[in-house]
Order: structure tokens, then C-alpha cells, then sequence
């Protein structure tokens, strides 16, 4: 499917699950280099960023964990940008960009001059979008942490497992997926330096920062989540040790007594009979007395 937004001279062309006739008439009319039409067919599995002439071809993989659209739980976004036009490329639906869409539609019918002068800027606000939307991703993880917590502490040990489990999936897919912007960003500062000249440095540098903010918060979210497995696994090793502990002694406390059980059932001659009530009270002592070793020596 194919979407056109136009903006005084800016395009920005946003192809979803495009196929291949649409790639053609799209590479046809805007004279797209051959390589990069292949690439725009099918999923690509690492990032990149290429300079062709007068465009740049960037790839980038951003995390869906909160809002999976499809079976997959990272999108991929495929950017074309040269100075007066910007084609987006994607095979899930894009939450921020289909947002973007609606800001973008408003502002050409408003006539604002908000957008910019070069396609460049529109890139930038699409970027700045599509961070702040994992931000949103990261403040629902924060969220899900905290409740994590509370129930470790609120005695469900053993039913955290299995969130912490998916949790530190989640922020493994998440880091996983951006973790190739950090490289994608600077060497996108050089090319988009070419392409739109010095006074675009601040906003290159701006994505740069966007991209950091999310690191550092995704590194504080993943430091978070080990400290709880940790007090988590050491709740449930105390638990765990004070069940044996109390198994033990339960087994060292019945043991004499099925002993002493024992070998009055035996037939002994000579053996002197004893009644059934002795034989419980010298179980009781036997147990009594065991019970108070215990205590004394601090076993339960």
C-alpha cells in the first residue's frame, strides 16, 4: 500500500507491505538506485546506512514489545531521504508513524511551515516520534518492574519466576533491537552532513541524544530487573532451606521414636513385656527431650 504526503516541496512517500509492482513504479519514478529496490522487497537482517549520490539509505530495527502488529516482535523501517523527499518503507503497521501521518496531513492542510525546508527535518520528527514511542515501551517495562517488586516483597517469590523470566526476554529483544543505532547515528551525521549541509548538525546530534536517552534508561530498567532476580532467588533459597530445615528436624524427631517402636515389637526371649502406654510415654520423652535440644542448639 502506498501513501503520498506532500508538504510546499517536500514528498514523503510511506510504503506498507509494498509489493512488487509498487516497488517498481516507485524506483521508476524516482530513479531509486537498483540495490536499493531489491533491499526494499524483503526484510533486512541488520541495520545499515548507505550514501548513494544525493540520497541516503538507512535500515532500522526499533523493538514492538508493548504493541506487536504481526508474529514479530521488532519492526523494521527502511528510509530513502534526499532533499525533497523521504520514502518510508515498513512490513508491519508503525504505531508512530501512522500517528506522524495524521500530525503530517494537518500541517499541509494548514499550510504550517513547521515541517521544515528540506526533507531532512521530516525525517527527524519521524525518528523523534519513533523514540518516544520506546520510551513509552520502557515506561510500561518500569511499570511492570514495580509490580515485580511489590510481590517479591509481598511473599509471592515463586510466582515471580516466571515474569522475571519474560521480562528479561523482553528487555533482551529490546536492547537486541537497537542495539546497531548507536553505529547507524554517527555514521548518518556524515552523511546527512552531505546531503543538507552544516546547519543540520544540531538535529543529527539530536537524534543521537534521543537515541542515548533510551539506552541509559533500557541499561537502568535491565541493572533494576537483576538486582530483584537476585533478592528474588534469595527469598526463595531462605524459604527453601527453613522447609528442609523443618523436614529435617521432623525426621530427626520421629526417627527414635519409630526405633523405640521397633524393638519392642521384637521377639526377644527374655525380653520383658511393656505395656502400650509406656511405650508412649518413652516416645514422648524421647521426642520432648529431642525438641528442647534442639531449641537450645538453635535448629528451629
Amino acid at each position: 500500500m502506498i501513501n503520498t504526503y506532500t508538504h510546499n516541496d517536500i514528498t514523503w512517500i510511506d510504503l506498507e507491505s509494498p509489493n512488487k509492482d509498487e516497488i517498481r513504479s516507485i524506483v521508476e519514478r524516482y530513479n531509486i538506485h537498483p540495490l536499493v529496490a531489491n533491499e526494499l522487497l524483503v526484510p533486512t537482517q541488520h541495520p545499515k546506512v548507505d550514501l548513494y549520490g544525493d540520497f541516503v539509505y538507512l535500515v532500522l530495527h526499533f523493538p514492538a514489545i508493548s504493541h506487536q502488529h504481526g508474529n514479530r516482535n521488532r519492526q523494521e523501517i527502511d528510509f530513502i531521504l534526499s532533499e525533497k523527499l523521504l520514502i518510508t518503507t515498513h512490513y508491519d503497521l508503525i504505531d508512530p508513524l501512522h500517528e506522524f501521518s495524521k500530525v503530517f496531513e494537518v500541517s499541509s492542510l494548514l499550510d504550517k511551515s513547521t515541517m521544515g525546508k528540506h526533507a531532512g527535518f521530516i525525517f527527524f520528527f519521524i525518528i523523534r516520534e519513533l523514540y518516544k514511542d520506546l520510551a513509552r515501551q520502557l515506561d510500561t517495562i518500569e511499570a511492570t518492574l514495580h509490580h515485580i517488586e511489590s510481590n517479591i516483597f509481598s511473599g509471592r517469590e515463586q510466582q515471580m519466576v516466571e515474569k522475571i523470566s519474560k521480562m528479561n526476554h523482553d528487555l533482551l529483544t529490546f536492547k537486541q533491537s537497537i542495539r546497531f543505532h548507536k553505529g547507524i547515528w554517527e555514521s548518518f551525521e556524515i552523511a546527512g552532513m552531505k546531503l543538507f549541509g552544516n546547519d543540520f548538525f544540531y538535529y543529527l546530534r539530536s537524534i543521537s541524544g534521543e537515541y542515548y536517552k533510551i539506552a541509559s534508561i533500557l541499561e537502568g530498567h535491565k541493572d533494576t530487573l537483576l538486582d530483584l532476580r537476585d533478592t528474588n532467588d534469595s527469598l526463595l533459597t531462605t524459604k527453601t532451606n527453613s522447609i528442609m530445615q523443618a523436614l529435617t528436624v521432623m525426621a530427626f524427631l520421629v526417627l527414635p521414636p519409630s526405633l523405640v517402636t521397633g524393638l519392642f515389637n521384637m521377639q526377644v526371649p527374655g525380653l520383658p513385656e511393656v505395656g502400650f502406654w509406656q511405650v508412649i510415654m518413652v516416645m514422648g520423652i524421647i521426642v520432648v527431650s529431642l525438641f528442647f535440644i534442639f531449641k537450645w542448639k538453635r535448629w528451629i
